[in-house]
């Protein structure tokens, strides 16, 4: 309070000044009195020494009047710097009755200065629930502006704390702490919304959201109908007719395409609905008679789960939109499209997709197929599940939960001399190399190691033995004819090799058990610039192919003579080298 009424009083001395009326004026030629009248008079008015201003006219009056300007700013500078703001940082969740915690996004509240006339604020929590505002010292009301829904309940906040400068303030805001009151039962917010608060169906729509492989790509992809289907993109399904679905770390099961249309880029996967008894489809709202608006600028929120990566939300921005596809600003993540995308409001706007590969791309842009071009294939697939058995629930083999030992490894690397290429052999069709993770992991700095579609999956050094297999080079007969006849002439020409074939399929046998892979991959190898043969990268379970094994046997199949195996027992020194490179990665 000291400051404002300095700052009045030197106001006031101003005004003074500009009238002519300065006290102590007309004393000026009385020497002391006049000077000891202005000095106290000043120093009262929060100005000091300004007796100057008393003893002169004209310019001096002048250069009086900046020099209280002046302090007027350096007064005002003084005052706005002792406000230093205060950060309150608010967590709103709630937990359900299963003990699982929900952070509540987008939820609204009202901060009220009790002690200042300032307008209240508005403000909302992200995605995580929380949200962090800065505030000047003084006593507030922190409350929800509407209440929230949750499980037949309206919950609301409203707490008051003081802010005290120096010291950030922090509030949790749970069902705890939170005044509930009943709703009846199809009751509507006042916008004419569901009193279900979408944000808290997050959680229960990311459950829905699963991991798909094939032996080229991963994707995302959610359940959309209780008999077990499963909307994606066609571009990640493309030919096949199965897939692998991963429900979760330690459960994945097979999954047969019903329905796939390249034009209108969707797919429909079915599996067993025992292993989604649990799980709530999203609703697909394909009853509606009107699409669901989308227009440039609008706030979405996509569903994914990336390669490599835990499930989640990602918010995005619609760039502009059009019929069928709706470009979006959305950074998803390596192999994260295929997952459904919401409005602000919750309603389902569609599914992801990659751009097509000869349309030119930013790295932080993907698609968006309206949700109706998929409402067609769900109710033709819905139909065939009915006329059909429904896919195996047997579990797929997963990676170990325990993940590779980095650090453990890059200790291995450093202390092994000689050779860190993988350990290799071959057979009459195929190069084949075991590439174990302290190899993977040496290799990581060779600027040659390129596993083209599965890049960025071995990169992750994950806990698996890599069976690469790599179609040999051979020089057709007529070409090792004709370079013979110019030998003859006394022309040397370099030998004109080419694929015997591309790779097809390997089949592993401890002993005579078949060995599954837990991933069976293929590698995009081009040959030309409009030609692509596959190599294969299979990942097996280390324990799967150990020491218990007498004879660990490869069957290999090329595209050329795909019913005719290529068998080869592998050389038992190679597997002591595979075991050795396993026990430094505890996987023994």
């Amino acid at each position: 309070m000291c400051r404002h009424v300095r700052l009045d009083g030197a106001q006031e001395r101003l005004r003074l000044l500009d009238e002519g009326k300065v006290p102590g004026a007309r004393d000026a030629q009385e020497g002391r009195r006049g000077k000891a009248f202005s000095h106290s008079w000043a120093d009262a008015s929060g100005i000091g020494a300004l007796s100057p201003c008393t003893e002169g006219f004209g310019r001096m009056r002048g250069m009086c009047r900046a020099f209280v300007i002046a302090a007027l700013a350096v007064a005002a500078s003084v005052a706005t710097v002792g406000q230093t703001l205060v950060v309150l940082r608010v967590r709103v969740a709630v937990t359900d009755a299963n003990g699982r915690t929900t952070p509540v996004a987008r939820h609204a509240l009202i901060l009220s200065d009790n002690i200042s006339t300032t307008e209240a604020r508005r403000v909302l929590t992200g995605l995580d629930g929380t949200l962090s505002v800065r505030l000047s010292p003084s006593n507030y009301t922190v409350e929800s502006d509407e209440p929230l829904v949750f499980q037949g309940q309206a919950y609301h906040w409203r707490q008051t704390l003081d802010i005290v400068a120096g010291r950030d303030a922090a509030l949790d805001f749970t069902l705890a702490n939170a005044v509930a009151e009943p709703i009846a039962a199809g009751a509507t917010n006042a916008d004419g919304r569901p009193s279900n608060d979408i944000w808290l169906l997050r959680q229960q729509w990311l459950d829905s959201v699963v991991e798909l492989w094939t032996p080229t790509a991963h994707a995302s992809g959610f359940l959309v109908d209780s008999a077990g289907l499963i909307a994606t993109n066609q571009k990640v399904v493309g030919e096949a007719t199965s897939v692998e679905v991963q429900l979760s770390r330690s459960i994945k099961v097979v999954g047969t395409v019903v329905e796939a249309d390249r034009q209108r880029d969707v797919a429909v996967i079915r599996i067993n609905p025992a292993m989604m008894v649990s799980i709530a489809p999203v609703p697909l709202g394909c009853s509606s008679s009107r699409p669901p608006a989308a227009s440039s600028e609008q706030e979405i929120f996509a569903l994914a789960a990336p390669l490599g990566r835990n499930k989640g939300w990602t918010p995005g921005v619609m760039s502009r939109t059009n019929a069928r596809v709706l470009p979006v600003d959305l950074s998803l993540g390596t192999g994260g499209t295929g997952g459904p995308v919401f409005t602000t409001s919750g309603e389902l706007v569609g599914l992801t997709t990659p751009p097509d590969e000869r349309e030119e791309r930013r790295h932080d842009e993907t698609r968006v197929v309206r949700i109706d071009a998929a409402c067609e294939l769900v109710a033709v697939a819905a139909k065939k599940a009915n006329d059909v058995p429904a896919p195996s629930a047997a579990h797929l083999p997963v990676e170990p939960e325990q993940p590779a030992a980095v650090d453990a490894l890059k200790d291995a690397v450093k202390r092994r001399a000689g050779n860190l290429r993988p350990y290799a052999m071959s057979t009459s069709e195929f190069d084949v190399a075991f590439i174990t993770p302290v190899l993977n992991l040496a290799g990581q700095s060779q600027p040659n190691q390129d596993f083209s579609n599965w890049s960025d999956y071995v990169a992750d050094i994950p806990p698996v033995l890599l069976i690469r297999v790599t179609p040999k080079m051979a020089e057709p007969f007529w070409a090792k004819m004709a370079r013979g006849a110019a030998y003859t002439q006394g022309m040397a020409l370099p030998a004109l090799k080419r694929l015997k074939s591309g790779f097809d399929r390997l089949q592993a046998f401890c002993d005579r058990t078949e060995v599954a892979p837990i991933h069976p991959f293929k590698l995009n190898l081009r040959v030309s610039e409009t030609d692509t043969v596959y190599e294969g990268l299979y990942a097996f379970d280390p324990a799967a192919l150990g020491p218990a094994c007498a004879t660990v046997t490869l069957a290999l199949y090329s595209e050329k003579a795909p019913a005719k195996a290529d068998t080869r027992v592998i050389d038992p020194k190679i597997l002591r080298l595979v075991w050795q490179d396993l026990e430094l990665d505890g996987r023994r």
